[in-house]
């Protein structure tokens, strides 16, 4: 096995593809061969910058370190939807095309069979078939659906560089069996997403939580009334008590009539005074 090399990790997978026929997933492939001929062209990655390894519906490219990250995401932000729109526009709806990309860094070695060995490889691909980057696929008029590592938004993308807006990215959750991962997902986040993280702000989060599941919504509540007379000697007079109307029972005592209760007076605004004793 060679040393691992550090690589920029591009992903790319066909939507719904085994449900369709031999003949329109030979069309499919080779679209999404084009579609990424092209991205990559227009980033300035030639082949001799890049390994290609063939996953039926998905293929999936090494690109060197060296290659500016920045030339690459801005030609999937661009070029791979016009592609897909153009693609799309004139193809019947059984030849119609629509993918999921992630694009991650990390190290990467290649074993003696020509296979890539990396955790940093293994996380990749683990976004692409994660749920939320499904569902956003499938929310979407648009055809493409992005996703980011966290290591790559935090070396490049928060930093907003031209054809980049990092207020585009959204942090989201995915859930391995190695543990959650965190990535970023380009535009908005799929309604009701498992694991959707709404950043630092403690916003919505459990009691008591750490903050990767938000807690349900629960609507404000008005503050309760006050029953106690404002402290002596505070310039103010006393707030007036609890009216209560009916009989009412404290410490085993019963009132009736229209009765208004402030501090340790009781005074009886309507209805006659009951006799002590008297239970109605």
């Amino acid at each position: 096995m060679t040393d691992p090399v550090s690589r920029t990790i591009l992903l790319l997978d066909i939507e719904r593809f085994s449900h369709r026929d031999d003949v329109e997933q030979a069309y499919l492939r080779r679209m999404l061969y084009d579609i990424t001929d092209r991205a990559l062209q227009t980033a300035g990655i030639d082949e001799t910058r890049r390994m290609r390894a063939d996953r039926g519906d998905s293929v999936m490219e090494l690109i060197d370190a060296n290659a500016p990250v920045t030339a690459l995401l801005r030609a999937l932000l661009t070029e791979v939807p016009a592609q897909l729109r153009a693609v799309n526009r004139m193809a019947s709806r059984s030849a119609q095309i629509r993918l999921r990309g992630v694009v991650a860094t990390g190290y990467v070695a290649v074993d003696q069979h020509d296979g890539w060995v990396g955790s940093d490889l293994n996380h990749a691909c683990r976004l692409l078939d994660a749920d939320v980057l499904r569902d956003a696929l499938r929310e979407r008029s648009d055809d493409f659906a992005l996703c980011v590592s966290d290591a790559l938004y935090t070396g490049v993308v928060r930093h907003d560089h031209p054809g980049i807006p990092a207020d585009g990215f959204h942090p989201v959750e995915v859930s391995s069996k190695n543990g959650p991962l965190r990535a970023w997902l380009y535009g908005p986040v799929p309604s009701g997403a498992a694991g959707e993280d709404h950043g630092d702000t403690g916003a919505g989060e459990a009691p008591g939580g750490s903050g990767d599941r938000p807690a349900p919504r629960v609507p404000p509540q008005a503050a309760p009334a006050q029953d106690r007379p404002a402290p002596a000697g505070s310039g103010g007079a006393p707030a007036p008590g609890p009216v209560f109307n009916g009989t009412v029972s404290f410490g085993g005592g019963y009132f009736g009539g229209d009765q208004n209760i402030s501090g340790d007076q009781h005074n009886y605004t309507g209805g006659p005074r009951p006799k002590r004793g008297d239970r109605g």
